[in-house]
């Protein structure tokens, strides 16, 4: 089991800690729905140092990214990130991730702790081109800072205007004191903020410096719990949950990340998809009931009949009604569209809902 540089910082604050790809992490701290609450109204700081981070570089960089990713990386400039997706030669994909563009020859790609080394074969194993490639996942730390009053809470630590750092961009400054550190905004809560990217030797620094500038706003450290509900009220998919080397991009209404202006891997297959229609599809869900839908449990039409499975599900801190994403033959995939969900013996009813579940009022 692996470590992250905070380790010893969470269990001094009381973390439940857990295995989770491979590391020692911190599930929670004072529970779930005190967690969630903290980011959708104040600010909280999760580690997610576990996320594995490649390098690609040279004049084939950007060759490579385009062949192995479904999106198209050719428009992103200096300080801009995407969205992607690796698809697999089965109609599935390998993982998702983002890619941020540093310079024109210089990439990094931020991928699934539990797909590094997957991740690394497989694009490893597409790069003919003779992109130079570095896994630096062991030796860089992230922290992901988040919550509508996290640029407010965080501006003294940087000379940069966070406020002016738009979704889906970064920059290379100083933070914490410390130089050449990301500050991207690709937040995985719905709720603002951003991610900061640092050497393991330095987030113990900026861990500290985060922590005393946000105490002012109600900081606190959220665990993976609470991050798992925030990114499901948004309906963003989780790798291994709702997207996995059985189910296409265009199944998982990714099609916006699945660009057919190049050629990548699988692009044909997954094209012709496109063109003849998915006989299956990702829906997100409302429970008309209390209960709460879990991963694996059954979607059953009004006679009973499985149609499908809960691929992630959860009681909302913010909604207080349980609601999930799952798997249904694309007759069901409309808003409104009644469905039940298999909770035991009861057959709970259900309705298809418009994404996100959470609207910030």
């Amino acid at each position: 089991m692996k470590n992250t540089a905070l380790t010893k910082i969470h269990e001094a604050l009381g973390a439940k800690m857990v295995p989770f790809a491979g590391y020692n992490m911190p599930v929670s701290y004072e529970g779930v729905n005190a967690e969630h609450e903290t980011v959708r109204n104040s600010v909280g700081v999760f580690d997610v140092s576990h996320m594995g981070e490649f390098l690609i570089l040279g004049p084939n960089a950007l060759d490579l990214i385009q062949l192995v990713c479904s999106n198209d990386a050719s428009k992103l400039k200096d300080g801009q990130a995407q969205y992607s997706c690796l698809p697999n030669e089965d109609g599935g994909v390998v993982d998702d991730l983002i890619i941020y563009r540093l310079e024109a020859e210089k990439w990094l790609l931020v991928v699934n702790a539990s797909n590094i080394e997957k991740d690394w074969n497989w694009i490893s194993s597409h790069n003919s081109m003779g992109a130079e490639m570095k896994n630096i996942s062991e030796d860089y730390s992230l922290l992901a800072i988040q919550g509508p009053k996290a640029v407010e809470a965080m501006q003294s630590l940087t000379s940069e205007d966070l406020a002016a750092i738009k979704f889906y961009t970064f920059k290379v400054s100083d933070f914490a004191g410390i130089d050449n550190v990301i500050i991207s905004a690709t937040g995985y809560t719905g709720s603002g903020g951003f991610e900061i990217y640092c050497k393991n030797t330095e987030v113990a620094q900026v861990w500290t410096k985060v922590m005393e500038a946000g105490a002012d706003f109600g900081i606190k450290p959220i665990g993976l719990a609470a991050r798992d509900t925030l990114r499901l009220e948004m309906g963003y998919c989780l790798y291994g949950n709702d997207i996995d080397d059985s189910t296409s991009p265009l199944e998982a209404g990714l099609g916006w990340i699945t660009k057919f202006n190049k050629d990548f891997v699988n692009s044909e297959a997954l094209k012709k998809q496109k063109e003849q229609g998915v006989e299956k599809t990702l829906i997100a869900f409302e429970l008309n009931e209390r209960g709460i839908p879990r991963q694996g449990y059954d979607i059953v039409d009004g006679n009973g009949n499985k149609i499908g499975n809960v691929t992630s599900g959860t009681m909302s801190p913010s909604m207080n009604k349980g609601i999930g994403l799952g798997y249904v033959p694309v007759v069901f995939k409309d808003v409104g569209s009644k469905i039940n969900i298999q909770i035991r013996k009861n057959a709970v009813p259900a309705t298809v809902v418009k994404l996100p579940f959470y609207k910030k009022s």
